[in-house]
């Protein structure tokens, strides 16, 4: 059977929804464009945008501790740098990021949803071109294989929605876990070449419903039960540029 690209997603703020997209023009050694581009920051982590540093996932708000972020819906526009936020299909909120006054908005809106009390009231921050918030420490792709999500199903005896892995790619036509055997390996993408160079372990955001924001689920106990690990998906670096698009074939090479 043929694996090919079922989903493209981006996360344009860390933590907060995906959006879905029909194409996306990768480029070497970069993530998706806009991908973890911002960050609400908690009011203790120092960023300069001018020296950026890889930080973990506990010095800014997300899913695995603020569970309630999963009922906004967010929407980014590229040309405008406008984020919109959406919560039951009414807008709520709106801000130009590219200005002070947009970003102020964005966080006064942030720290009344969050109750968040003034001594931590979240920081929008924003990484430069060809970096990105991402959990690992480098710009890449996560790649999540349609099929494991499938097997761990088999475990839950529940339907899962993929978007609780908050991947890139939704890869469908593989075998369970085949994934895995691709690290340290080449694949293909459509056009790209894209080096896996990491298997992805899980953490607590993962139970948390991408829709109601309950943790309805215990993904990382069931993963560990069913499989005597918490993984799932890998990270791949962009090695070749390409435009991609859903339903392109995906190839593994050397």
């Amino acid at each position: 059977m043929t694996a090919t690209i079922a989903a493209i997603y981006r996360h344009p703020v860390k933590g907060l929804s995906p959006e879905s997209l029909k194409e996306a023009q990768l480029k070497a050694g970069m993530g998706l464009a806009n991908d973890r581009r911002y960050a609400l920051a908690r009011a203790s982590t120092i960023f300069d945008p001018q020296n950026p540093q890889w930080m973990p996932k506990d010095k800014f708000w997300m899913l695995r501790r603020d569970e309630k972020l999963a009922t906004l819906e967010t929407g980014f526009d590229d040309r405008s740098c406008a984020l919109t936020v959406l919560r039951d299909g009414k807008q709520v909120a709106r801000g130009d990021l590219s200005t002070p006054v947009g970003k102020a908005m964005i966080e006064d809106f942030f720290a009344a949803y969050l109750k968040a009390e003034a001594r931590d009231k979240p920081k929008l921050v924003e990484m430069p071109t060809g970096r990105m918030f991402s959990d690992h420490k480098n710009p890449v792709l996560s790649i999540i294989n349609k099929a494991s999500l499938v097997d761990l199903q088999r475990i839950t005896k529940e339907d899962i929605d993929p978007r609780r892995f908050r991947g890139n790619l939704l890869i469908e036509g593989l075998d369970p876990w085949e994934e895995f055997t691709w690290l340290g390996r080449t694949i293909k993408v459509g056009g790209a070449e894209l080096e896996v160079t990491a298997i992805i372990d899980r953490c607590a955001a993962i139970n948390v419903n991408p829709d109601s924001g309950v943790r309805d689920m215990n993904l990382v106990k069931a993963l560990r039960t069913g499989f005597g690990h918490v993984n799932m998906g890998v990270y791949a670096r962009v090695a070749s540029a390409a435009l991609i698009r859903v339903g392109d074939e995906v190839k593994a090479g050397s």
